[in-house]
């Protein structure tokens, strides 16, 4: 069993109601979830001793959450390189947030990508049937992910070449 930590910042409710979504997701994998606010990480040891790691943010004005953006600032002394990395978020407009989330994973913090990539869900559809079928399956197919052996890619540093960029995973 691997042990995952979900990291979010919800001031609606709904980014919160898909963390709590995800975690069920990933226990129907049979994985430890462990759900926490950006607020409750004071500091980068506080991000160690997970296998995998997804962060969620809400849009605002086609912008990650300020909370979300200095949480990931605490995310630079972690040990979080090579860990299995997902992003998540709630819109009503553009959905931008996980997916710059997701970008600074992978790229700043080299993290291994998710072959979902980051997961947008249209406000309106969470707490409907089909918004929380999305987030388990998100959450279940991220845990039997876990579990697969990853090599980092060989690329030139800044280059996309030959990267297995995952398409945003969205339900509208």
């Amino acid at each position: 069993m691997a042990k995952v930590l979900i990291v979010y910042y919800s001031l609606t409710g709904r980014t919160q109601r898909m963390a709590e979504y995800l975690a069920e997701g990933l226990r129907f994998a049979e994985h430890e979830a462990v759900i926490k606010k950006t607020s409750e990480i004071e500091s980068a040891e506080d991000l160690n001793g997970y296998d995998g790691y997804l962060f969620g943010s809400p849009t605002y004005h086609q912008d990650m959450a300020g909370p979300v953006k200095t949480f990931l600032f605490q995310v630079r002394g972690a040990d979080v390189e090579g860990k299995l990395a997902g992003a998540f978020g709630s819109y009503t407009h553009s959905g931008d947030a996980p997916a710059m989330v997701f970008d600074t994973m992978r790229y700043v913090y080299r993290m291994r990508p998710f072959c979902l990539g980051p997961f947008n869900l249209l406000e309106a559809k969470i707490g409907t049937q089909d918004g929380m079928r999305a987030c388990h399956d998100y959450g279940r197919t991220f845990g039997e992910k876990l579990m697969e052996p990853w090599t980092p890619p060989e690329t030139d540093e800044g280059s996309d070449a030959g990267s297995d960029s995952p398409t945003p995973w969205a339900l509208t």
